[in-house]
Formats: structure tokens, sequence, C-alpha cells
């Protein structure tokens, strides 16, 4: 099977699955699985930050941040294709009570601050109180420029809002940008860094900030209904994700671009290939192609999500071989669709 939906199909290493054959546990709820604390005090010594917790998903790592930042009433700026806001079920609004302020994001992910700045709400009795900026990296597959995260968090300070990033992708942005993850999260109050998208690991999120900031955020967990127990054999599998899976990712994005410059190749009346900066490659298709397409590749043993702006997603499970093996694929389709179109 070659599965391109998304990085989260991943599956275990074997390193991983004997990690956690193997690791010592206790009850997390009560602080003594030394995995889970092994786990959370590796993830805030990467990204620079005094501690971490370990959730269930990147969806609930994303809510505790927001519900430790913000409180009922409050408001926070989001993108408007932001995770946090459009694919996490309205949970800040929802379980929170925190109202969203979407922005569009630009091309290369970013928000435009100058926007930004006319969406902070005046400190009036009749609006909600703004309190957070929401960033996401990568987003849309796009690494944010380094120079912007350093204007992003000039720009929340000087208005008193917290700066939380939605960080799943952080260690691509990282990779992509050849910088260490530090360089990227040290300019955010808080950042959530999913373990079980192109790191492999088969569940979990880890959220990092201030010690006062994760004390809250593990009461909200527990709301959540988050609080664990013997947890150990899922931070196991975590703990060999971020030491051993992190520089392998230029893998993935090398092979997004062998990808990309294929179907560029065999694009003409078919599909459209948009620039590749780390795993993700984005091709626009011709009216009518994209469930065609996603048939014809579901029966010879490959998966795609068919939509007119289709996401093709490399991964530690998809080699340079079934690149060229899904590239010829496309190939062999796109000479058939044309066909039956003249």
């Amino acid at each position: 099977m070659i599965d391109l939906r998304s990085d989260t199909v991943t599956l275990p290493t074997r390193e991983m699955r004997q990690a956690m054959a193997a690791a010592a546990v206790g009850d997390d709820v009560y602080g003594e699985d030394p995995t889970v604390n092994r786990l959370e005090d590796l993830s805030a010594d990467m990204l620079g930050f005094e501690a971490a917790l370990f959730l269930c998903t990147g969806t609930q790592s994303n809510l505790a941040a927001l519900m430790s930042h913000c409180e009922r009433g409050d408001e926070y700026l989001v993108g408007q294709q932001a995770h946090t806001y459009k694919y996490e079920g309205g949970g800040a609004a929802v379980l929170g009570s925190i109202q969203p302020q979407p922005l569009e994001f630009a091309a290369d992910g970013t928000i435009d601050l100058d926007k930004a700045a006319q969406a902070v709400k005046a400190d009036d009795v009749h609006f909600a109180k703004t309190r957070l900026f929401c960033l996401e990296n990568t987003q849309g597959g796009k690494a944010l420029p380094l120079d912007y995260l350093a204007r992003a968090e000039e720009f929340a300070r000087s208005r008193n809002l917290a700066l939380h990033l939605d960080g799943a992708r952080i260690f691509n942005a990282a990779v992509a940008k050849g910088v260490g993850a530090r360089d990227i999260a040290r300019h955010f109050d808080s950042v959530s860094v999913c373990l079980s998208k192109g790191l492999g690991a088969p569940v979990g999120s880890v959220l990092c900030g201030s010690r006062s900031f994760i004390d809250k955020a593990r009461r909200w967990r527990k709301v959540l209904g988050g609080g664990m127990r013997q947890a150990g054999v899922l931070a196991a599998a975590g703990i060999v994700a971020l030491t051993s899976m992190v520089e392998r990712l230029k893998e993935d994005h090398d092979n997004a671009a062998r990808l990309a410059a294929g179907l560029t190749r065999i694009g003409e009346g078919l599909l459209r290939v948009e620039e590749v900066n780390t795993n993700m490659v984005f091709v626009s298709l011709t009216t009518g192609a994209a469930g065609e397409l996603a048939a014809y590749l579901k029966g010879r043993g490959m998966l795609v999500t068919p939509a007119p702006r289709m996401r093709l997603v490399t991964h530690k499970d998809v080699d340079a071989g079934k690149i060229d093996a899904f590239v010829e694929a496309v190939t062999e389709f796109r000479k058939d669709f044309l066909e039956r179109r003249l």
C-alpha cells in the first residue's frame, strides 16, 4: 500500500514497539510514570521550555493550551484555515467559551500583522478581550520565515497577547529551515508538538511552556478527559520519535520534491503542481479528475484524498521507489483520462 493521504498514517517502528513493550510505567495522574516524565523532560529541553505535558492528541494539546491562556469570553486571533480553528471541532468555542477571530493566511502561511493589529479589540465591555495570537508551523506544508516569527513575537508582546504555536510539524519546519526546533519555539509562550505525524509514533502530542502554564494545562487535560494512568507504554514510542526520527524528516522532504518533479513532468492536461517546501505536495486537478484519479489509484493499492486541490503527504513509510511507482500510476491515468476526452 502506498498511502499519501497524510503523515498520520505512519506505522510505529520496530524500535518503538520494543520500547513500548519494555517501558517502565507508573500512574501518570500521580506523576509517577517514569517514562512519561522522561518524555516530558526531553520535550521541554528540546524546545527550550521549563516544562511539558504529554497529551492524547494534538487537538487536545491545542485546546488545553487555548484554555490555559484564555478565560471564558476571551478571544484568540487565528488563521482562517488553521487547524485550531477549522479542524478541531470548534473545541475552543464549545468547551472553552473562547471566541475565535479568524484571519486569512498569506501564501507563505503567515498572518499579516497589520491586519492582526486591526483585529485586536479595544478594552470595551462590548467586545471579547483579545488574549492570544495563534500561529501554525508548518502551515499548508510551508515553514514560516524565521524573521516573521520574531516580528510576530514583537507584535504579541506590544499588545500584551500570549503567543501559541500549533507546532504539529515544528520539526519539519526546523529541518526545512536548517535550524533547531528551539530556534522556532523561543518566540512563543507555548508550543504543541505532534509525535504521531512525521515522527512516526502511534499516538500522542506534547505541550510545552512555563512551569506555571503547564500546571494549569495539566488541570485542563484532566477536565478534557485526558488524565492517563500507565501511559509510559505510549510515551516510550514518543521518546524514540524525538531521539531518532527528527533528522530523517529530510528524506520525506526530498521525496516530496521528487514527487512534485515527477508529477510536473506529466501534469499537462491533468494537474498543476504547487511549490514544495516540506513534506506536502499540493496539486490542482482538471475538473472532474480528482474522484476518478483516487478510484484509479485505489485499485492499484495507492491511497489519496480526492479534492480539486489535492494534498499528497510523504512520510517514512513511502520511500523513493514508491514515489516513482506512484508517478508512473498517475502517468498511466493521465493517458487514459485524456484519451477518453478526445
